[in-house]
């Protein structure tokens, strides 16, 4: 996998701790993107990300399949190459609809354990 997106709200808001798994991706040639509904995130949040995509800020929004296509152009891989962590379900569906992989977000732990198997990132 070339790239990771995640939620902001339900994900890193219930579990901070992922942004060490951001920055161990980023660290080892991982392109990131936060994929929010939200407006505004915090600064710390939205520094740990080499790509925003916040609101409609692209002209669509989750669960619509053509905002992961859009995210993963704008990061330069195919959206196949992605891997999409979202706490709800209808994201999750419209994420693999677009091709990306994806990880159902319940639990830090799960959430964690899938993505160093699917980004090769090991502990």
């Amino acid at each position: 996998m070339r790239a990771l997106l995640m939620d902001y709200a339900g994900v890193l808001t219930e579990a901070p701790e992922l942004l060490d798994i951001v920055a161990r991706a980023r660290a080892a040639g991982v392109a990131t993107a936060l994929v929010s509904d939200a407006q505004v995130v915090p600064e710390a949040c939205a520094g740990a990300f080499d790509l925003l995509a916040l609101g409609a800020a692209l002209g669509v929004r989750k669960p619509d399949p053509e905002l992961y296509r859009r995210v993963a152009a704008r990061l330069g891989v195919a959206v196949a190459e992605c891997v999409v962590v979202d706490d709800h379900a209808r994201n999750v569906r419209g994420a693999r609809a677009a091709g990306a992989i994806v990880v159902h977000h319940v639990s830090a732990d799960t959430t964690l354990v899938e993505l160093e198997a699917l980004l090769a990132l090991g502990t």
